[in-house]
């Protein structure tokens, strides 16, 4: 021991720090390691726990985007649905309004070709009773007397329908 005592070292001492090293490391990890440890890896789990909830909720939100974007897509598809719908009924309107133009424009040809029709008629009616005056009137001046001009008329309207009825047949 002659070694240690050259050096300045006493063994009773050394052996009573190196017991109170032991007795305050000991110490030191019940009191303070341990306790400092349990706060460490509490802090590294609830930093697991908000990384997790992080990536979760990264998942979420990108969920979320997806199912947006197809609500939009939905709602643009549904958007073009109303917009051809709409056309389709533009279109149908148009050609309703088109065969009514052209059942009010056949209509309109039809009387008046019924009222070209029936003033012709009145016309050529007209035009007979004229004739039948003028002929009675000429065969009383040609006659020199006067002559009963219901009795000729009706004569002639006679004369007049068979001639009509000659040139239809």
């Amino acid at each position: 021991m002659g070694g240690l005592a050259s050096l300045g070292i006493s063994l009773p001492t050394l052996v009573a720090q190196i017991i109170n090293f032991v007795i305050l490391f000991g110490l030191m990890y019940l009191v303070a390691y341990k306790p400092l440890m349990r706060v460490l890896d509490e802090r590294s789990r609830r930093i697991r726990e908000s990384m997790e909830q992080t990536e979760l909720i990264k998942q979420q939100a990108a969920k979320a985007e997806e199912g947006v974007k197809k609500q939009i897509e939905a709602a643009g598809m549904e958007g073009q649905e109303v917009i051809a719908r709409a056309v389709r009924t533009g279109e149908e309107l148009k050609r309703s309004a088109q065969q009514e133009a052209r059942r009010g424009a056949d209509s309109l040809t039809a009387r008046a070709r019924a009222e070209i029709q029936r003033e012709r008629d009145e016309a050529i009616a007209e035009l007979r009773r004229e004739f039948a005056d003028l002929t009675v009137l000429a065969a009383g001046k040609v006659i020199d007397r006067s002559l009963d001009k219901k009795a000729h008329r009706q004569l002639i309207d006679k004369v007049l329908e068979e001639s009509t009825t000659l040139k239809k047949g």
